[in-house]
């Protein structure tokens, strides 16, 4: 395997989890209004959590990308930014 493969490889494992990060903050704008953590932050916390979910789905699994892994990262994903939005406070 050449470098480049191997960066290809990583980059595919990680593209799930960047694309959460981007999105997950703009659709929790957009849902439950803006909340007090900034944008950048709340992405950051997005990658962090989401690298954790793929990593722990392939060591459990052994291989990745199945779909009990990307469940997984969705409700992790989708409660990270719940709980950063504080959304059992009433507006």
């Amino acid at each position: 395997m050449t470098f480049w493969q191997l960066g290809l490889h990583l980059f595919n494992f990680l593209l799930p989890a960047l694309a959460l990060a981007i999105f997950m903050p703009l659709a929790g704008r957009w849902v439950m209004g803006s909340g007090r953590a900034s944008l950048g932050r709340r992405m950051g916390v997005h990658v962090l959590s989401g690298l954790a979910v793929l990593v722990t789905g392939l060591w459990l699994h052994g291989q990745d990308g199945k779909m009990s892994t990307y469940i997984a990262l969705l409700l992790v994903a989708a409660t990270a930014e719940w709980l950063m939005q504080r959304g059992w406070a009433s507006k």
